[in-house]
């Protein structure tokens, strides 16, 4: 009596048979384990990662020459120049630590030996070349986001920001079954009638490359009770299943049958050629997914099926880096000795494709952390000009650059919230921030080189923020502003507030740590100056500038400034004391036309979010009562 044929079960389109197998296994997810951070190449962050150091470590040398007081070099000039005897510097190296006695390095080129000591001719002023207390990393930023891959000078970053341990997504073990009677290993001499099995290599492979473990099983010969036996060892040993071949309408297919008897069948047979004969199923919890023989329908059908389901498991996306044409945000000078390779950050803003240049110090590993490729400026060339058309070697998949919602403005710590509750719903949309203050923000926006612009300008005038001064910078545009929160600026001290810092005029008495020009917290600190009748040349360090509350934080408590303005959640991360001056209105800016595009529409989405408003409690500093709400000017 001859055998009895399988029957397919269905012929479903592909994205009906897709989406209903992805629907069946929506309860399972990625799973997490904690591993050394030496041993993370190549895995994925299962959340996001905080410094617990911030490097450096300690106020270091910049440069080779001599370690001096600033103020001591006031005045020096060609015609004038200034003596600093042996008791007024010290010879340092770069990398060497910065005394507390001192305040800036010269570097040895513009030094003038004499037998006094040394000859300067123009002066330095405070923490000219010195590489700062967290000028790199700060402790408690974050340091990455979740489901970011690790790469070797993410490791690098890890282990100096104190990260010994992280924790990582587990891959996804999958079991690999090859079956048939008439196959053969590729180490078995080949016969007539066999034909040696090369599917499993290429599941294993394509396993490994979509961040998981594929794991070879025995060839299985054509019985069920033997396929049934290896299927549940398999189960027992993995997270899935895939069985090459079997799967089809042949009288010794088992596959279906098998999966059918053990667990679910969601379906037989898809309406693709190649590729008809699919088996999607469930065993233990566990999908079961049996492929047909033919390498070209195999193949086919892992992309289709497999990846999406290892997916699922993982949590993760994959990526591809080209070169493309971008437009340069700004000018880059470069010296005619070097090839120079400057990293950037792209979007597209209306079409355009848009570099925006990241730190360039030797010392800002983060800056290729947060890179989307580099801008490489040829030994002949002394720069690149703004907007002119670059090559960018990308680093990150297009598509990804194509949905990252670009941001260059005023900094807050609640931007790498948005963006890593944004990657965590896995909304497919990335955000890049640039920190170069409120006006600068408001001028990238005006040549549409951004889709955002965080701002906080106080006019003095009527005291309201941003609106006048966005009425005044954009008379023919139709505007929107996306209400952020309300946050608390004010004095950052160290604990106990031993200077007993209470109001602007005592910042005539104590060092002082500044915001970069243009920056919101800079104007608040001007308006306040004019108002209390203080010049700035009366506060010492007016013209030592950082661009972060963050930056600003660690100066604070590392003790080379004894005060500076910021906002409560940068001093409360670093444990500080704050001295209320103002809340301030912290805001998005944008064209009114920008709010049709996804990226804005989903942006708004999360500042209205339960787990935003949960998150940037935490932070403390901060009310969101209009958080998300949109008004048009």
């Amino acid at each position: 009596m001859s055998k009895r044929r399988n029957l397919y079960l269905d012929n479903k389109d592909l994205e009906v048979a897709k989406e209903e197998y992805l629907k069946a296994l929506n309860d399972l997810s990625y799973q997490e384990e904690l591993i050394s951070t030496i041993d993370a190449l190549d895995r994925y962050s299962a959340k996001a990662i905080y410094a617990e150091y911030s490097n450096p470590s300690y106020n270091s040398c910049a440069m080779d020459g001599i370690a001096t007081k600033s103020y001591l070099t006031k005045g020096a000039s060609e015609k004038e120049p200034i003596i600093l005897s042996k008791d007024d510097y010290m010879e340092v190296d770069t990398g060497d630590l910065l005394r507390k006695e001192y305040d800036a390095v010269i570097m040895a080129e513009d030094l003038i030996e004499v037998k006094e000591g040394y000859k300067i001719i123009k002066p330095v002023y405070p923490y000219y070349n010195v590489r700062s207390v967290g000028e790199d990393i700060v402790a408690k930023e974050m340091v990455l986001t979740s489901f970011h891959k690790i790469t070797p000078i993410d490791i690098s970053v890890l282990l100096a920001s104190g990260n010994k341990e992280i924790s990582v997504i587990k891959k996804v073990k999958a079991g690999i079954i090859p079956t048939g009677d008439e196959m053969i290993t590729y180490e078995d001499k080949l016969e007539e009638d066999k034909i040696i099995d090369t599917n499993s290599w290429l599941f294993k492979n394509l396993v490994n490359k979509y961040y998981g473990e594929g794991k070879i099983y025995p060839i299985t010969k054509d019985d069920p009770k033997a396929l049934k036996a290896m299927i549940n060892k398999a189960l027992a040993e993995n997270d899935m299943v895939i069985i090459s071949a079997g799967s089809s309408a042949g009288r010794d297919d088992y596959t279906p049958s098998v999966i059918k008897e053990l667990g679910e069948v969601y379906t037989h047979g898809v309406a693709i050629k190649p590729g008809k004969p699919v088996v999607l199923g469930r065993i233990d919890n566990k999908p079961v997914i049996g492929l047909p023989g033919y390498p070209v329908s195999s193949y086919i059908t892992f992309m289709e099926f497999v990846v999406p389901v290892m997916k699922l498991l993982s949590g993760i996306e994959y990526e591809e880096y080209p070169e493309v044409k971008a437009i340069l945000t700004k000018t880059l000078m470069s010296s005619l000795k070097y090839r120079e390779y400057v990293r950037v950050k792209l979007g597209i803003v209306e079409d355009k494709l848009i570099a925006t240049p990241l730190k360039r110090g030797a010392g800002a590993s983060m800056s290729l952390v947060r890179a989307d490729g580099f801008c490489v400026i040829p030994q002949d060339l002394e720069g690149l000009l703004e907007g002119e058309e670059v090559a960018v070697r990308l680093s990150k998949d297009l598509k990804v650059i194509a949905d990252t919602l670009v941001i260059i403005g005023s900094h807050d710590l609640i931007l790498d919230v948005i963006r890593d509750i944004m990657i965590q719903k896995h909304s497919g949309i990335e955000l890049s921030s640039s920190h170069v203050g409120s006006l600068s923000g408001l001028i990238a926006l005006s040549k549409k080189e951004t889709h955002l612009a965080p701002s906080h300008l106080l006019d003095e005038a009527s005291g309201v923020y941003n609106i006048p001064i966005i009425k005044a910078m954009f008379k023919d545009e139709k505007m929107a502003i996306i209400k952020g929160v309300k946050r608390r600026q004010g004095f950052i001290t160290k604990k106990g507030n031993p200077l007993n810092i209470q109001t602007i005029s005592d910042l005539k008495r104590v060092s002082y740590i500044n915001r970069q020009k243009g920056a919101g917290t800079r104007v608040l600190l001007d308006h306040l100056l004019k108002l209390n009748g203080i010049s700035k040349e009366a506060i010492i360090g007016y013209e030592h500038e950082v661009n972060t509350h963050m930056a600003v934080a660690i100066s604070v408590k590392n003790g080379d400034a004894d005060t500076g303005m910021g906002v409560y959640s940068a001093a409360k991360a670093l444990d500080l004391d704050f001295i209320d001056i103002a809340y301030e209105e912290y805001d998005f800016v944008t064209y009114a036309s920008y709010l049709n595009d996804p990226k804005v529409k989903w942006f708004i989405e999360v500042l209205k979010s339960e787990e935003f408003i949960d998150e940037v409690e935490k932070l403390g500093g901060y009310t969101l009562e209009e958080c998300g709400k949109v008004i048009l000017l």
